[in-house]
């Protein structure tokens, strides 16, 4: 009997291993991109200079820029997928997009949920208010209402910050929230200060201007959590476009200002 249960366990693990061998390899993302040679990459597309429209309404903005260089250099074609700030993780979560090109700010909460590449850009995020407001510190607050994007880092910062008892009012994207202040629905805002500066671009009786730092943040290229080849991948391909300065024309030539010193070289 001992004999038989021995020969029925030697055949039921020899089948089990014809299985396995017989079984596929899961693919993962980078070979779900490389088979059907386009990325999908998650972009906001109405938050200038990083993302927005043309006369011809093409895309343009820094952050354009750089997904399309990444698309023309791993030679695939490149689909935009249209998003908000509240919207851009989900959209990797979920499998809607492969990556995130978005100025997307590296925090210890975001790091939690997706994956960061190395750092291709930096955004340095204000209070901005009405240039003729009298606001320098925290209690120049008092009583005013500040506008953020749903989901921001701005808008988890500010909504931290209990002791200040801030008026905070929220809106669903960027460009909603720029709408706001160049309405007057708003005086302040709390946002990038390349945002903060388009509010007077788009309303020249209304100029805003940074009054108060709230910190500057790495921005860099946002995938779901354990896609390993490729995130290498793409810190290579970062490394390589810093190397070259080719990250460093492009947010120039959108932003006016180059990339700090310590990512240059």
């Amino acid at each position: 009997m001992s004999g038989n249960r021995k020969s029925l366990g030697g055949a039921v693990a020899a089948c089990c291993l014809v299985m396995l061998a017989a079984w596929p390899a899961q693919a993962d993302l980078l070979d779900d991109i490389t088979q059907a040679k386009k990325i999908r990459i998650s972009t906001d597309l109405a938050i200038p200079p990083s993302g927005m429209m043309d006369s011809s309404m093409k895309p343009t903005g820094s952050d354009v820029e750089v997904a399309q260089l990444l698309a023309k250099d791993w030679g695939l074609e490149l689909e935009f997928i249209q998003t908000t700030g509240a919207t851009r993780i989900p959209n990797v979560q979920t499998g809607k997009a492969d990556i995130i090109i978005s100025t997307l700010s590296v925090t210890p909460e975001r790091a939690k949920v997706i994956d960061f590449s190395k750092r291709y850009a930096t955004l340095q995020s204000d209070i901005g208010c009405l240039k003729s407001l009298n606001v320098k510190d925290w209690p120049d607050l008092k009583d005013k209402t500040v506008g953020v994007s749903r989901g921001t880092t701005q808008d988890t910062m500010l909504s931290n910050m209990k002791d200040k008892e801030l008026k905070i009012a929220r809106y669903d994207d960027d460009a909603t929230g720029v709408t706001a202040a160049v309405s007057g629905q708003v005086d302040c805002v709390g946002s990038s200060a390349t945002i903060i500066n388009q509010i007077g671009v788009k309303n020249p009786a209304r100029i805003f201007e940074s009054k108060i730092p709230l910190a500057s943040f790495d921005l860099a290229i946002g995938l779901k959590k354990g896609e390993t080849r490729l995130l290498d991948k793409l810190n290579a391909w970062v490394t390589e476009n810093v190397k070259n300065g080719k990250l460093n024309a492009i947010y120039k030539k959108f932003h006016g200002v180059e990339l700090p010193p310590d990512m240059r070289g």
